[in-house]
């Protein structure tokens, strides 16, 4: 309020800038999704109440950090949502309009906040806003009363077992920051229930536009004696009168004078239950990812003792460290759960995104979004918003038809979009489906076919599964939107490395007609996984247990060679041979090409299968990934490094590279 935010100005140093950004994030988030809502349910007023709320946060944030032009505009956002409750403003399509364009310019102006840049000017859109107000008349006394949607509120809130509480607070003569004061007893009423309503308007008392009398009203489930109590104890109080209204007292105009205007602040309607409260803290990410570094090492050191254990077979050594492995793994999910973030806060920009592409394209669309408390690393959250984002535009853009096409192929007029996450197994999936207008497989065939990606021989032999695959072959879209499948693909390469870059996949399924679904496959965590450990001539590598499909001990006399690539039969399949020493350029141990028999590690991608030919199995080992650096991030099929119990290093393969280069050399 006014006086506390003066003072706190002189805090803004980076460490309240980044609470303000981080929060300012979350508050900008909930209007949108609280804007939809609405939208969806113009009757519905709670969504204005939480709306209100929201805009009033994060106008205080905006003052206390200096930021004097997103508190005017949350200002005003307050006075066009104040009217729209009180019925004065239609919930006309404008309204929302400006409304949305208003939560876009708060949303702009903390990413400016945050990068240290001057924020922008919004007067253009403060004249709007301004232009849907009516004129004020001045009062100086005015009489407490309630309207309608109060009544009805505070009458819920006392059938579901509430007591409503008239507050009257007097300051002191001695009084110096009233605004502080009147600040610090909002607080105080806030720990014990809801402030549903203040006099004068919460602004003024910002504003110190009040002698020394203020009001609220409070919605609590606490006794009247405790919440004077809690008043009571903040000092330059003159008084504190704390009245119980009843179903009669809320029919009747409360004598009640206070200078201001009178404004009703709705917090929220009064819940049949409360919800259980959760303790939470907010932790710097750069903290978890040092304690994820130091649980990475304690990974590695465990590894080491084990061996020694094994080497030395001591009971009591053994016994010690199988308890360190059962503390461990327990540890380790703490830790990893640590890092879990929902996809919600994924997921939470897309109904907005869509809303507004909808309106561009002039077409009926229904969001479906289930499972978005699914849980996923945060490194993966970070990542995977854009290749979300190009595929619901896709869906959205090329897959759906418009109301017409729909009604002429005898389809609702409002075209469907899911978007789901799940886990199965070890990994999560996020699938986007449509109900559009599917892919045509002549005209994909058609495209690779000109683009020069595949040709004849080979598309006559391709099924449908490999026909679709062809949408993420790089240079498979062009420019021009000519057929329906132009567009379809555009960028749909970058979306397969960036999901690939993750340790993932990406798969799509489609019927002509009826819709197209994307699959991607996910890992729960990056930063260990579990691994083969394999040797080749003196070096070990390791490659992720998520993409082997089996391995096995294979006579050299079932290899064969298929126009100079060697081959085996697996599963009345080829599958293309890949020997390991060869890739990495490793010099093979005397003897080893004289073999009768070879392991082969058969990995997948997809519906791709390649085996990787190594000269011995060493056993399955949680790993910890760490990064290679800068310098050495393009290593062809090296995804990263680790180290093993004995100190040495062992690089991790990438399975997806050589699957993909046996697919090229293929075509």
């Amino acid at each position: 309020m006014g006086g506390i935010q003066k003072e706190a100005k002189t805090l803004s140093d980076q460490t309240y800038l980044n609470v303000f950004v981080e929060e300012g994030r979350e508050h900008v988030q909930r209007m949108n999704t609280l804007l939809l809502d609405l939208e969806n349910d113009p009757e519905n007023k709670e969504p204005v109440q939480e709306l209100f709320r929201s805009a009033h946060t994060l106008k205080g944030m905006s003052a206390t950090m200096g930021f004097e032009t997103m508190a005017d505009l949350t200002h005003e956002l307050e006075n066009v949502l104040q009217q729209v409750r009180d019925g004065v403003h239609p919930l006309k399509d404008e309204t929302m309009d400006i409304l949305f364009q208003g939560v876009d310019r708060l949303e702009m102006m903390v990413e400016q906040a945050a990068n240290g840049e001057p924020l922008a000017d919004v007067s253009d859109l403060l004249s709007k806003l301004r232009g849907g107000e009516e004129e004020k008349t001045a009062v100086t006394q005015q009489d407490v009363s309630f309207d309608g949607y109060e009544r009805e509120l505070f009458e819920t809130s006392l059938d579901n077992g509430y007591y409503v509480f008239l507050v009257k607070v007097t300051l002191s003569e001695q009084c110096v920051l009233k605004g502080a004061r009147a600040y610090m007893v909002y607080e105080a009423l806030e720990k014990t229930g809801d402030v549903a309503k203040a006099v004068p308007s919460v602004e003024d008392l910002e504003e110190e536009k009040f002698d020394r009398t203020f009001h609220f009203v409070t919605i609590t489930k606490e006794e009247e004696q405790h919440v004077k109590r809690s008043l009571e104890q903040i000092s330059e109080l003159e008084s504190v009168d704390v009245t119980a209204l009843s179903r009669d007292a809320l029919k009747q105009k409360q004598g009640v004078t206070a200078k201001g205007d009178v404004t009703a602040k709705t917090v929220r309607s009064a819940p049949a239950h409360k919800a259980k409260a959760t303790k939470s803290i907010r932790v710097d990410i750069e903290r978890l990812d040092a304690l994820m570094n130091l649980f990475s090492e304690w990974v590695i050191d465990r590894g080491r003792i084990e061996q020694i254990a094994g080497e030395l077979n001591r009971a009591d050594l053994t016994e010690v460290v199988e308890h360190m492995n059962r503390i461990g793994s327990e540890l380790q999910e703490t830790v990893l759960n640590l890092r879990m973030v929902p996809v919600e806060q994924v997921f939470n920009r897309f109904p907005r995104m869509v809303r507004d592409l909808a309106k561009e394209l002039n077409k009926d669309v229904q969001l479906e979004i289930t499972g978005a408390d699914t849980e996923l690393d945060r490194t993966v959250i970070d990542e995977i918003g854009d290749p979300l984002v190009h595929l619901l535009r896709n869906a959205l853009d090329h897959g759906l038809e418009t109301p017409k096409e729909r009604r002429e192929k005898g389809k609702p007029e409002t075209g469907h979009i899911s978007l789901r996450a799940f886990y199965s197994g070890n990994h999560a999936f996020i699938e986007i489906a449509d109900d559009g207008a599917g892919i045509s497989r002549d005209k994909v065939l058609q495209k690779a076919l000109k683009n020069g990606i595949i040709d004849r021989e080979s598309a006559d032999k391709l099924g449908d599964a490999q026909v679709y695959d062809l949408l993420f072959a790089s240079g498979f879209s062009t420019a021009e939107q000519v057929t329906d499948v132009s567009g379809r693909g555009v960028g749909l390469d970058v979306v397969r490395t960036k999901i690939e870059s993750l340790g993932g996949s990406v798969s799509v399924q489609s019927e002509e007609g009826k819709g197209t679904t994307f699959s991607i496959q996910l890992p729960l965590t990056l930063s260990i996984l579990t691994a083969l450990l394999v040797r080749t001539g003196d070096e070990t590598y390791a490659i992720p247990i998520n993409a082997i499909l089996e391995t096995g001990k294979f006579d050299r006399s079932e290899i064969q060679k298929v126009h100079g690539q060697p081959v085996l039969r697996f599963r009345k399949r080829i599958v293309p041979l890949v020997p390991l020493h060869e890739v990495f350029s490793v010099p093979q141990r005397d003897g080893g090409v004289h073999n009768d028999s070879v392991f082969v590690v058969i990995v997948k991608k997809g519906d791709q299968l390649t085996g990787l030919v190594v000269d011995e199995l060493l056993g399955q080992q949680e790993v910890v990934l760490k990064s290679l650096g800068n310098y050495l991030n393009q290593v062809f099929a090296i995804s990263g490094a680790t180290i093993l119990g004995d100190g040495r290093v062992a690089l991790i393969v990438d399975t997806n590279a050589l699957i993909q280069q046996q697919e090229a050399m293929a075509v």
